[in-house]
């Protein structure tokens, strides 16, 4: 009969089961990533040693297997590894792990916790967050007897030998307690494998799926291993053994229910670090609706996390894709991370491959570029505004698109409306739009003056073009509804008003009573006759804090009043007709004209909107009447 032997741990353990059972308890899921990790590793280290000879015949079938018994209440992870002896679970179970770990706690003694997972050979221990007890049966490839350990979470085991015929391991969590039974439920653990191990290298096995062959009555059903990762996924191979339509599945495979992705730059380094790994450019339409920590960081196939802000720059975090670095330091202090060299270098490498690759894409074909330019600006905006080295590098290929649709990079744009576009203090005045449908009149009244509107519709706009004219001399941004349209650009160029002071006086007193808001100032400007007779106007510097209040959350500020001026053209018909009414049809048009400039910025709203509608059918009512009329006496002149 085989010897049991029993044993205590002979290390200080008594800090280490309460960290693991605690403090680590907000990671327990980790513990899955980590006994399937070791099954890999186990099963890795016999393919190297049969490579070279240490391991006699075929090795036959790795596939890892992930075992649920729901009656038994137990979860197993089996490989077919180079398992071990005895004396390596007392060496590398009992003594190392611990020991080790030890060791660690007193290193980083006061840091976070969860650091511990993964380090110095503790990752095994990750499973007593989970298990009541432990159960390990294993055989080593030398060939030496099969034995069994087993563990409660105490530094108390036993270790026996056992019946195993097969070469490999299997780690068996007795999962009793209520708090942990998510995961004997087939669904958690098939998403927790799906997280953590849908790219590892070797095959895993969790259940069964039914294969369908033959057609018709000819059909039979199988049921076959059901392998739930992709062993050799994109990112390992050579980009020129891969296909764009390669590069397209993958993305499917990591996203499958998002749009196709733009382009992408496949990673590939290994000095002064290691790094693999695929960075695709999504489709975003307007502002940030894009969700962050899309890109996943991986460790030799082993995913780690998608919180990668610490490594890639933040706008990077924009992308979506995949990166594989075993010179990450995965689990140790954010602070420490933030200052490890290779971070660093990891972190300039990527912002020089997105650069380069978006130059070349810009050079080789600029029409594709601009075709795909609205649905990936606002990365490169971001990172024109967050990272002065790419900064530089994009003001190449960084484009301003105006209403007719023609793009132009930001120095091209100035040269291109200066003629235009230069007031009498020779800056040159871009003009943009942020809603093409509402500020319509304001973009037809400039374009009848001559000037170019770019479209500006981004919620990252407000911050980009402030942040562009402390890049490019010179050159000023204003919104076409910052001011009248002959004002928009001061060119010394002014109309004369046809009304005289007195009349002027008897205008700006109407529309002064009609406002009835002394934040509200009252403007007269002779203009065209084809110029509106009433604007809005809302001054280019208070309309900015508002939008960054409104963009860094500061709703107290964004929410305020908006700040606008009244503009009344001396010069309108309209105008020249107000005057010529009294009393209260008087007071009810310059009401209605100033509605209708409100209406025109959409900012006419609730009873002051009903009003405006309810005084527009009574001002239509008399002619109305008076058509009614006219075609009554018509007829009966005919008749």
């Amino acid at each position: 009969m085989a010897t049991v032997e029993k044993g205590t741990i002979s290390v200080q353990t008594e800090n280490i089961f309460p960290i693991i059972k605690k403090f680590l308890y907000s990671d327990h899921e980790i513990f899955l990533r980590e006994l399937v990790s070791n099954a890999v590793d186990a099963t890795q280290k016999l393919r190297k040693l049969a490579a070279i000879g240490e391991v006699k015949g075929e090795i036959g079938d790795t596939t890892i297997v992930v075992r649920l018994d729901q009656d038994a209440r137990t979860l197993t992870i089996s490989d077919k590894g180079i398992g071990m002896s005895a004396d390596e679970v007392k060496r590398y179970i009992n003594q190392v792990a611990f020991s080790s770990a030890t060791e660690f706690l007193d290193k980083f003694k006061g840091q976070d916790p969860a650091a511990i997972i993964g380090h110095f050979g503790l990752g095994f221990y990750s499973s007593f967050m989970v298990a009541s007890q432990v159960e390990i049966r294993t055989r080593s490839y030398q060939g030496t007897p099969a034995v069994r350990w087993t563990c409660d979470g105490s530094p108390d085991f036993t270790l026996e030998e056992t019946d195993r015929e097969e070469r490999g391991t299997d780690i068996i969590l007795h999962i009793t307690d209520e708090e942990n039974k998510e995961f004997l439920e087939e669904q958690r653990i098939r998403a927790l494998l799906n997280k953590y191990a849908k790219f590892m290298p070797v095959s895993i096995q969790f259940g069964t799926r039914t294969e369908k062959t033959g057609e018709g009555d000819d059909a039979v059903e199988t049921e076959v291993p059901d392998l739930i990762n992709n062993t050799a996924p994109a990112w390992t191979k050579a980009p020129a053994d891969l296909t764009d339509e390669d590069y397209q599945s993958f993305y499917r495979e990591l996203y499958p229910f998002a749009e196709p992705p733009l382009f992408w730059i496949h990673l590939n380094v290994d000095y002064p670090f290691n790094l693999t790994g695929i960075l695709y450019f999504p489709r975003i339409k307007k502002g940030l609706e894009v969700q962050k920590n899309k890109i996943q960081l991986y460790s030799n196939q082993v995913f780690v996390t998608d919180e990668v802000g610490d490594i890639v720059p933040e706008w990077l975090t924009l992308l979506h894709g995949v990166i594989d670095s075993p010179d990450i330091p995965l689990n140790v202090s954010r602070s420490y991370l933030q200052s490890d060299g290779n971070v660093k270098k990891i972190a300039g490498y990527i912002t020089r491959k997105v650069a380069d690759r978006l130059d070349d894409l810009f050079r080789k074909d600029r029409a594709d570029f601009e075709a795909k330019w609205e649905n990936f600006s606002v990365i490169v905006k971001y990172g024109m505004l967050t990272d002065e080295k790419f900064e530089e590098r994009a003001r190449k290929f960084c484009l301003l698109k105006s209403m007719d649709g023609s793009y132009a990079t930001l120095e091209a744009y100035k040269d291109k409306i200066a003629p235009e576009q230069t007031d009498k203090n020779s800056k040159v005045v871009a003009l943009y739009a942020n809603d093409r449908e509402l500020q319509d009149p304001y973009i037809k009244a400039a374009q009848r003056k001559g000037y170019d509107v770019l479209e500006v519709d981004n919620v990252i706009d407000n911050h980009f073009l402030s942040f562009a004219e402390s890049k490019v001399e010179n050159i000023s941004f204003v919104r076409v509804d910052a001011d009248t349209a002959d004002k928009l650009i001061d060119k010394d160029e002014a109309f004369e008003s046809v009304l005289d002071e007195k009349d002027q006086d008897k205008v700006r007193e109407v529309f002064t009573e009609v406002i009835a808001d002394g934040k509200v100032f009252v403007q007269l400007q002779p203009m065209g006759p084809e110029d509106g007779a009433v604007t809005i106007i809302k001054p280019e510097m208070m309309r900015r804090m508002r939008d960054m209040a409104a963009f860094n959350g500061m709703s107290f500020l964004a929410e305020q009043p908006e700040h606008y001026n009244v503009v009344v053209n001396t010069n309108h018909p309209v105008t020249a007709k107000l005057l010529r009414v009294r009393g209260e049809n008087r007071t009810r048009m310059a009401r209605q004209l100033y509605d209708l400039a409100l209406l025109a910025q959409g900012m006419l709203k609730g009873s002051r909107l009903t009003d405006f509608v309810d005084r527009s059918v009574e001002l239509m009512a008399p002619k109305a009447e008076s058509a009614e009329k006219a075609e009554s006496a018509e007829a009966g002149t005919n008749s």
